[in-house]
Formats: structure tokens, C-alpha cells, sequence
């Protein structure tokens, strides 16, 4: 089943039309709002990519319990 979504606005404008692959491997600053001095920041931590920002554990525990509020009794 293809799935489409529009992700213009959550991407820097050099990478709306990249492939999700090609977003993946991209530096963190092809997210709308990051510049390359957070790349260089993020790099410290090891996040040189989408990708690795987007499975660091850390950043995928601060999402989930960003999801779960609110909704825990």
C-alpha cells in the first residue's frame, strides 16, 4: 500500500522534494529550524544525520513521554 505525506514544511526548502532516503541521510539542519551550528552541536553527541537523530534513545524517550502526557492517569 503506498502511503503519502507532506512534509514541506517540516523540511529545510533545499529538501522538500528529496527522497525519504535522501532526507534520512542528511544532515539535522534539513529539518525546518535547524541550522548547520546545530549540526556541529548535534555531531558532539554523535547525531550526524536525520537518521540518527531520529533513532538516538534519547530523543525517542523524550518523544514518547512527549506523546504520553497527558494521558497517563
Amino acid at each position: 500500500m503506498a502511503v503519502s505525506v507532506e512534509l514541506g514544511k517540516a523540511l529545510d526548502k533545499s529538501y522538500e522534494n528529496a527522497t525519504l532516503d535522501e532526507v534520512l541521510a542528511a544532515p539535522p539542519s534539513a529539518l525546518a529550524g535547524l541550522t548547520e551550528k546545530h549540526d556541529e552541536l548535534l555531531a558532539g553527541l554523535g547525531i550526524k544525520t536525520v537518521g540518527d537523530l531520529g533513532s538516538n534513545k534519547f530523543f525517542a524517550t523524550a518523544g514518547v513521554l512527549v506523546a504520553l502526557a497527558g494521558k497517563a492517569d
